[in-house]
Order: C-alpha cells, then sequence, then structure tokens
C-alpha cells in the first residue's frame, strides 16, 4: 500500500464535519458501510461515511459491497481516488444521508469468521491464570493459532446481546451444572475483512498477503469465562463464545491505513517466523500503528469512562500472516470473510484487553468512576470499543463505535 495525494492532510471537504480534527471520518478516512434511512423499509446501501455524513452509492451503481471486496486492490484505489475527488473542497456538493438519521446493518455478508490469538500479552496473562505453570504454549510462537467461530451470531453495533447460558463447573463441585454465566467479558480486538479470495487448493505468499485484504473494523468477540474452562479442552471454545460477537458497521480500508504502517519486528530471542511467513518487505511495514480502547458504563452512569487503552503494535502475528497461514493448506478465503485478531492487550496492566486480566480473574475489581466496582460485567451494563490511528503530518484515522449491552438471560 503506497501514500498518495489522498492521504495529504491539507486536503479539506465541502463537508463541513469533515474538517473537525476530532471527526473519525475525514476525507482522509472514506470507510464503508451498509445502511438505509432509520424508521424505514428501504433497501440497504453501501454508504461510505464522510464526517456525520454518510454517501449514498447507489447511484455509482454500487449495491453490493462484498462483489466491491472481490475487486482487485488497483481497482478500489481507483474508486478511492474518485470518492476523494468528489467530497474534497471545491467539488459539486451532492445529496448526503446524516449518520444520525440512518440505521445500520453488518456491512457484507460474512460467510465465515476465524478468531485469532495473535496478542501475545494477552496469550501470557491468560496462560498464567488457566495453567500457572505453563502459561504459554510451546507452539504459540510458530504458528499463529486460530479457531473458527460463528459467524451467524455476528452482530452490528448497538445490538442488545443476552446473557448466555451454558455448563459451568465450580472448582469445589464434582459435576457441572447448567446455568447463566456469571463471568461476561470483552475482547479487544480489530477484525481484518477479506478482499479479492483465493480458489480451493491454491495458497498465497506473504507478499502476495495485501492484495487479500479489504479492511478493518473494531471486534468484541464476547466471553463467558466461567463456560470457558470446562468446554475448551480439547477443541477450544465453544458456547463461551459463539451468543456473539460485535463489530463496528464500518470498514476501514487498508488504503486509508497506509500512513500507520510500522515494521514488524521479534525479540531477537524468540523463535522468527517460517519461511512462508517471513520476507524483507513483510518485516520493513507489515505492523500497524492503531491505538486501541476499552469503555464502560454502567446504569448508574452519566457517561463511560476508559477502562483500557492498548496498540495493535503488540499483536505478535501480523494481519498478513493471519491470511497467508489461514490459506496456506488451500484454504478458500472468500470476499467478505473476516478474521478477528484476538485480544490485543499490551504489556502494562491498564492495557489488558479484557476484564479478565484487568481483575486478575475476577480476584481484584476495577473501580469505575462514582465508586461502583465491577469484576465482570452485570446486566445492564454497557461496554465499548474505540480505535484510532494518528502520526504527525497526516489526518487522525477512526473506526467508529463499536458498542453493546448485556441484558438479562433469557
Amino acid at each position: 500500500m503506497t501514500i498518495d495525494h489522498t492521504h495529504d492532510a491539507a486536503a479539506l471537504s465541502w463537508v463541513a464535519s469533515a474538517n473537525d480534527p476530532a471527526t473519525d471520518f475525514p476525507l482522509q478516512n472514506l470507510p464503508f458501510c451498509s445502511f438505509r434511512r432509520a424508521g424505514t423499509l428501504e433497501p440497504w446501501r453501501v454508504g461510505v461515511g464522510i464526517g456525520d455524513q454518510i454517501l449514498d452509492l447507489s447511484a455509482w451503481g454500487i449495491a453490493d459491497l462484498n462483489a466491491l471486496m472481490a475487486r482487485p486492490s488497483s481497482e478500489r484505489r481507483a474508486l478511492r481516488h474518485r470518492l476523494f475527488e468528489t467530497l474534497k473542497a471545491g467539488a459539486p456538493e451532492v445529496g448526503l444521508v446524516p449518520q444520525a438519521q440512518a440505521e445500520f446493518t453488518l456491512p457484507c455478508r460474512i460467510g465465515d469468521y476465524t478468531d485469532f490469538y495473535t496478542g501475545i500479552h494477552h496469550a501470557r496473562a491468560v496462560g498464567r491464570l488457566f495453567r500457572p505453570d505453563n502459561p504459554l504454549l510451546p507452539n504459540y510462537q510458530w504458528v499463529p493459532i486460530g479457531y473458527h467461530g460463528r459467524s451467524s451470531s455476528i452482530v452490528v453495533s448497538g445490538t442488545a446481546l443476552r446473557r448466555p447460558k451454558g455448563q459451568v463447573k465450580p472448582p469445589d463441585a464434582d459435576a457441572p451444572v447448567f446455568k447463566a454465566s456469571a463471568r461476561i467479558d470483552c475482547e479487544l480486538e480489530l477484525g481484518l475483512f477479506v478482499g479479492p479470495g483465493n480458489a480451493l487448493g491454491e495458497p498465497f505468499g506473504i507478499d502476495e498477503a495485501d492484495e487479500h485484504a479489504f479492511g478493518l473494523t473494531l471486534l468484541n468477540d464476547w466471553s463467558a469465562r466461567d463456560i470457558q474452562p470446562w468446554e475448551y479442552q480439547p477443541l477450544g471454545p465453544f458456547l463461551a463464545k459463539n451468543f456473539g460477537t460485535t463489530i463496528s458497521p464500518w470498514i476501514v480500508t487498508m488504503e486509508a491505513l497506509a500512513p500507520f504502517r510500522i515494521p514488524f519486528t521479534r525479540p531477537a530471542d524468540d523463535p522468527q517466523p517460517l519461511p512462508y511467513l517471513d520476507s524483507p518487505a513483510h518485516r520493513a511495514n507489515a505492523a500497524f500503528d492503531i491505538e486501541l480502547e476499552v469503555w464502560f458504563k454502567t446504569p448508574a452512569m452519566a457517561e463511560p469512562a476508559r477502562i483500557s487503552r492498548s496498540n495493535l503494535r503488540h499483536a505478535y502475528w501480523s494481519l498478513a500472516q493471519m491470511l497467508t497461514h489461514h490459506a496456506s493448506n488451500g484454504c478458500n478465503l472468500q470476499p467478505g470473510d473476516l478474521l478477528g485478531t484476538g485480544t490485543i492487550s499490551g504489556p502494562a496492566p491498564d492495557e489488558a484487553g479484557s476484564l479478565l486480566e484487568l481483575t486478575l480473574g475476577g480476584k481484584q475489581p476495577i473501580t469505575l468512576p462514582g465508586g461502583e466496582q465491577r469484576t465482570f460485567m452485570l446486566d445492564g451494563d454497557q461496554l465499548g470499543l474505540r480505535a484510532f490511528a494518528e502520526k504527525p503530518g497526516f489526518r487522525r484515522i477512526g473506526f467508529g463505535p463499536c458498542d453493546g449491552v448485556i441484558t438479562p438471560a433469557s
């Protein structure tokens, strides 16, 4: 991905709100969504975010975001250039839809969902809770760990989720019981949407991975931490995860994030990636500097409070490695498939991307403004993720909301 005139920080839009330094969606971002006017039964339409408005792409002949995702990166860049020229200051103004008057659905059809485990600080912290003598399994530093999730329960930001039920086995009990989870947790992640896919049986190389990456969205892979320990061995999470995954309605394209690429490095004493997951070009710019935040709000709080902040640079495996490894056995990725990064925690205690880590497994509650304490989420609690990339000389690029509320079990 190259930096070009669409990243010029001095470029302004005729949409006044897009020129606000605090906006998530300046002219240099142009994220995609699927929307319609609130309170109507209009068909869902593909839109582009600009400030606090949406540009409807139906007049452009774009009615299917998955079809757009399938196009080569050269065509997607050409569309970005056309959007930029349409919305920049001095261009003729066209009709827009205020975001406040719109409702959103999932941005595209998600055929398959895979959740990776690329946050090594999260892996170590959780490993210490579950396996104190062996927190980081020996394969972690050699292979990008992942499992297939449930795409049918992926929901858009703002969707309420019922507290799930499942088998829970207390440490001092002889048998498990079926009950509502008492340890609902968040996971601070980004989701990578696949662009052009690959044919079944046809893997691709690490330096081809960018061609298969369309864009990123915020992702909260909700977790029931009391269900998970009993069920996850030997095959991995099941009911503890598949009751709901929340994503932002917006997809920030890889082209918009080009200025925020940074070198991908490993500690010299760690195992280095195997050749199929490594190259000089990959090491030069495969990581990303994207700030990630967790915000919490109880029913008694007037405003949410930030409880954690991390960064995608802490990921142990890159987005390109996730894609390349996923297809390395010939698995056919398809446009609109979603790959979660796994929880991205940093090395410091306040950079933890889950309540499980922040509360040391529920042993040390966090104290919120107003004095309320939480270990895990109670009914009515809301949790939101935020993300943005910023760098001197470039406009701040945001990801929009990724919010959810937990409601009582059925």
